[in-house]
């Protein structure tokens, strides 16, 4: 039986692998949320989809599940700014204005680092 922590790995691992695809398939929302400080929009979020894909499938071989890990948590960091720019500028989500939802969102970010941190780790 499947213990915990390969469950929430595989769902990890699923999660990032569909949001980084939708950076490709759909990147208008995710262009919208970068800061504008920051150059090359479409680049900067295809770059991270890109990672995003890297680094579900890394979770899922022991090889590298380590290294994916803390790569998934250095994406979270490098990300923030651009939920920040969201809750700031009250982007809507899926056509809607949820502005609670965006501001609520912000603390689940530390629990995204600790769950790729928790997800890398080998079983006891």
């Amino acid at each position: 039986m499947p213990t915990l922590r390969i469950v929430t790995r595989w769902m990890l691992a699923a999660a990032m692998v569909f949001i980084g695809a939708l950076h490709f398939i759909a990147p208008k929302p995710f262009i919208a949320i970068v800061p504008r400080a920051l150059p090359a929009p479409r680049a900067l979020v295809l770059i991270s989809g890109f990672f995003e894909i890297l680094g579900g499938l890394g979770l899922l071989v022991p090889r590298v599940r380590r290294a994916a890990g803390i790569g998934l948590i250095a994406l979270y960091a490098a990300v923030f700014p651009a939920n920040i720019t969201m809750a700031v500028r009250n982007m809507p989500i899926g056509g809607k204005h949820r502005p609670a939802l965006l501001w609520l969102r912000l603390p689940f970010q530390p629990v995204l680092m600790a769950m790729a941190w928790w997800c890398s780790q080998d079983e006891e």
